[in-house]
């Protein structure tokens, strides 16, 4: 029997959304000022540090700290949804090679190749690339905060700004395929706003293995 494509489906529940929304409100905060910083602004006040009234240091110190408790809080209390992400995002298999190349093509026509991952093959590696990056920024930072200079700090601040170098490409990324401004990701934002309901059709095109494991489950119930 084939798969349903009607109506909607719950891709992500509210712990799960809150946890992403508190994450991307806090990374943009955080990209935000240490761009600006990072560009020599820092003797003119960002538009964000004029609206809170406080140094972008001083935003991008808290927001810092902020994030690396958040993200503490997520894998501790969450920790199952934490195992799901990182087991299924290390998870390859050859007919994932399939996926990746009809890829440049699907992110057009919506014509995706097969996979049974949770996740798409490209969103494990983007997974995995953002999940080490922000692991060092969150050392690197604190790393910063304890010393205040020598060797340390010097390695501490490269590895922050390579880091941060390099996740700035990835998450804008993120934010294009996410957003669903590719005919292919088209519809794919709802699976973490508005309920974090998408409908059926988009999420067996996105997601066509993950979708079926869960009618499954549900009819055996």
């Amino acid at each position: 029997m084939g798969t349903d494509l009607v109506g909607t489906v719950e891709r992500n529940n509210r712990r799960t959304r809150w946890l992403h929304a508190g994450v991307y409100v806090l990374v943009l905060v955080l990209l935000l000022t240490g761009w600006w910083l990072t560009l020599g602004q820092e003797g003119r006040p960002s538009v964000l540090a004029r609206l809170l009234r406080l140094p972008d240091a001083e935003i991008h110190t808290w927001a810092g700290w902020a994030f690396a408790a958040i993200a503490a809080a997520g894998v501790t209390l969450g920790w199952r949804a934490a195992r799901t992400l990182l087991t299924d995002s290390v998870r390859f298999r050859r007919t994932d090679l399939g996926w990746f190349a009809r890829w440049p093509k699907a992110v057009l026509t919506g014509r995706f190749g097969r996979h049974d991952g949770h996740f798409d093959p490209g969103q494990r590696i983007a997974n995995l690339v953002m999940l080490a990056l922000l692991l060092a920024l969150i050392v690197s930072g604190v790393g910063l905060w304890a010393v205040s200079g020598g060797p340390a700090f010097v390695w501490f601040n490269r590895v922050h700004r390579w880091s941060t170098w390099v996740i700035t490409p990835v998450l804008l990324g993120h934010i294009l395929i996410a957003a669903g401004v590719l005919p292919g990701y088209r519809g794919v934002w709802r699976a973490m706003h508005l309920g974090g309901r998408l409908r059926r059709r988009d999420a067996a095109r996105v997601w066509p293995g993950w979708l079926e494991r869960r009618d499954d489950d549900r009819a055996e119930r």
